[in-house]
């Protein structure tokens, strides 16, 4: 049985200090602070083999090949999937019926406090002046057309992907400890350079994207991944589905601006896991497949790899809730269709992570930095050129094509892009 890890210290995971050293491909070192070098991170205390602050191996993030002014300014992998990664998807899965969830109170259980841990604050989200964490009047959903059959001719997919380099690592949660600087375990963020502990909607927009499509500087992160007490990196690519969770994925709409959330929880069970209606794969590498335990070898070359995806219907109404999960919920089955539940009218993208990390052979010291094998989950700050990603949606998702990160369709090259060859809208 594999070992287990509980989270202890006055805070939970936050590791690395000091500057972090790059991996031999020649790619610069950077600190473990965030990438806007206010906050620096921790030490961490309490892991299985009590994890002292230690220098880590990482790399910077990449640039892509096609270089833009929103882009980091290192040196770029060749452009592949890691080992046992396929960037050609195959037919979406199907996600467990979820109920309907009520709208969360201040008072809402709080998931996210941890023995050891920061206490989560009292619901007050990261807001700009002038901005409100609803949205009136209420976005309408569009209502699904039983009749619809797509027929043979198109696609079983609707989506498209975003990929995004590492971008840097911090104990810094703005959706859960928002203004708490160092109060999370450590965190692997991707998108925009300058997610932290104090980002807004507008603070997204002001530095650089991971991403190699300029027009998202969303905020995206998960528990870092560590090998005893090195950090796990990869120098790929990491790749971000957006596809339609629901039946008529002509109904699915953009994002609304500022929307956040969080999928999954640190404190769940191994069965809440297991059993998550985002879950698509479990811990995976080579041919060791639907494990909810980080298996304890993997083929020497291989990566270690998890899916997870996210609530897709949305309440119309809440940018973020107290438990950062009620304002969002997972389709219901309605007449064998999936369609979004009455209390979520509205059908978005469904984002799924699909990691994978540079980590194999001996597998005894990996962990999360969040504790259990199965307390992965991750958050999701909306950062996107609102026209960017409304093209990408109507193009891919509303189209019913299997798009690459420029909206381009490898079968269906006769349909086009919704991008141009920077993943730039044309002019």
């Amino acid at each position: 049985m594999k070992r287990r890890y509980t989270v202890a210290g006055s805070v939970a995971g936050a590791a690395l200090v000091g500057v972090l050293v790059a991996v031999s491909s020649g790619v610069p070192a950077f600190s473990a602070q965030n990438t806007s070098g206010h906050h620096s991170v921790n030490g961490m205390a309490g892991m299985k083999g009590h994890h002292s602050a230690a220098t880590a191996t990482t790399s910077a993030a990449p640039v892509p090949a096609e270089p833009t002014a929103t882009e980091p300014t290192a040196t770029k992998p060749a452009d592949q999937a890691p080992p046992g990664v396929s960037d050609d998807d195959g037919p979406d899965a199907t996600a467990s019926a979820d109920p309907s969830a009520p709208t969360a109170t201040p008072d809402a259980p709080n998931d996210h406090n941890m023995p050891g841990m920061t206490a989560q604050p009292a619901y007050g989200p990261n807001l700009d002046p002038g901005e409100s964490d609803t949205v009136s009047p209420a976005v309408k959903g569009i209502a699904p057309q039983q009749s619809f059959n797509p027929g043979p001719d198109v696609s079983t997919h609707h989506e498209f992907q975003a990929n995004c380099y590492m971008s840097h690592h911090a104990a810094n949660d703005p959706i859960v400890f928002p203004g708490m600087t160092g109060a999370s375990h450590l965190h692997t963020f991707m998108g925009s350079s300058t997610t932290d502990a104090d980002t807004t909607t507008t603070s997204l927009q002001s530095g650089k994207t991971s991403c190699i499509t300029p027009g998202d500087k969303s905020g995206y992160w998960h528990p870092s991944v560590l090998n005893g007490d090195k950090l796990v990196t990869t120098a790929y690519k990491q790749t971000i589905y957006y596809k339609s969770g629901v039946s008529d994925y002509r109904t699915v709409q953009a994002f609304p601006r500022g929307l956040r959330y969080v999928v999954g929880s640190p404190t769940q069970t191994r069965e809440e896991f297991e059993n998550h209606p985002g879950t698509v794969e479990g811990w995976e590498c080579g041919d060791s497949a639907d494990n909810f335990e980080i298996p304890d070898h993997c083929a020497e070359g291989s990566y270690l790899n998890i899916r997870m995806q996210a609530p897709s219907c949305w309440d119309g109404v809440h940018l973020d809730s107290a438990d950062h999960k009620s304002h969002m919920a997972y389709p219901v089955y309605e007449n064998y269709r999936k369609v979004c539940p009455s209390s979520h009218p509205v059908a978005v993208p469904m984002v799924e992570f699909k990691m994978a990390f540079n980590v194999s052979g001996d597998m005894s010291k990996v962990h999360l930095s969040s504790g259990t094998d199965w307390s992965w989950h991750y958050d999701f700050f909306n950062g996107w050129d609102a026209p960017t990603l409304s093209a990408l949606v109507k193009h891919c998702i509303n189209g019913g094509l299997q798009c690459d990160p420029r909206g381009f369709d490898l079968y269906k090259p006769e349909r086009g892009a919704a991008l141009n060859q920077n993943y730039e809208l044309a002019s």
